[in-house]
């Protein structure tokens, strides 16, 4: 029997605040999930470790920033190094997603749903890690060939 799906959660690491989002059920749709102030390592890890708790997380995806020429730079590796944190401190699988552009295309929506030109802080943050888990549900879906309805039927 195959368990139930469960939620997904997006992560924006910045310095100053960590941006969320939380897929539905379905891992179809990511949703804005709040802004977590940054508060140290042991802080940042327990607030995670309950949100995942909290919310039935079944896996992580964190926000790679990699420069436009494919270069990882300092932030890169701090996203990385956050990473392997987190799969420790909570067990779950925890994937890197490229997220070029996702400040500015965050930004962007914003405006466009009419918010004034600087956003209250952390708004871009979780916007941002709303496009960011977005983009890693629709790669999921296109990596993940539809069924057939005869692929569903058992040979007698």
């Amino acid at each position: 029997m195959n368990s139930p799906p469960s939620c997904i959660l997006g992560i924006d690491l910045g310095s100053k605040r960590i941006g969320l989002a939380i897929s539905d059920r379905e891992a179809r749709i990511a949703f804005p999930a709040g802004v977590l102030e940054r508060g140290g390592p042991a802080k940042d890890m327990a607030r995670l470790r309950a949100i995942v708790a909290e919310r039935g997380i079944c896996e992580i995806v964190v926000g790679l920033p990699i420069h436009m020429s494919g270069r990882k730079g300092p932030e890169a590796l701090a996203a990385g190094e956050f990473a392997r944190r987190l799969t420790e401190a909570t067990g779950l699988t925890v994937t890197l997603q490229d997220e070029r552009w996702t400040s500015r295309e965050a930004e962007r929506a914003l405006r466009e749903m009419g918010h004034r030109r600087e956003p209250k802080p952390g708004r871009v943050d979780e916007m941002a890690a709303t496009l960011i888990l977005s983009t890693y549900l629709e790669r999921r879906r296109r990596e993940v060939p539809a069924r057939e309805p005869s692929d569903e039927k058992t040979q007698t």
